[in-house]
């Protein structure tokens, strides 16, 4: 079997966000934790772990991709994509800058998340 086009950015991306994800890890754990407040860290800590659990999910969406390739699959993996970015993302800024409207952003990458999974269950489920 080979990387298509399609799921071979997806591949890469869910290294990449796995490897920032270690790091942003270990720079919350030092480099945060003494400069912000507990909460600011707990809200930091969960971007770093949703980013982790999703690209996980992202590698294994593209590896059932290349073995089952559904529309559906490329689909879902975006949506990990976007997850992460949203998710993780706004979390981080919010930790970061205390500014609380980042918090609103958030649940667009939840929501992202939630179609990323439907959209993974109906793919697995497809025919060919």
């Amino acid at each position: 079997m080979t990387l298509t086009a399609a799921v071979k950015p997806l591949l890469l991306i869910a290294c990449i966000s796995g490897l920032l994800g270690v790091g942003l890890g270990a720079f919350g754990a030092h480099a945060l934790k003494a400069r912000l407040s507990l909460d600011m860290l707990a809200i930091f800590e969960t971007g770093v772990r949703y980013q982790m659990y999703h690209a996980l999910a992202l590698l294994g969406t593209g590896i059932l991709a290349v073995i089952h390739p559904h529309r559906l699959l490329t689909t879902a993996g975006w949506l990990f994509v976007l997850g992460m970015v949203i998710f993780s993302g706004s979390l981080y800024i919010l930790s970061l800058s205390g500014v609380k409207m980042w918090g609103a952003v958030t649940p667009l990458g939840g929501l992202a998340f939630l179609a990323a999974w439907l959209c993974l269950a109906v793919g697995i489920s497809r025919p060919v």
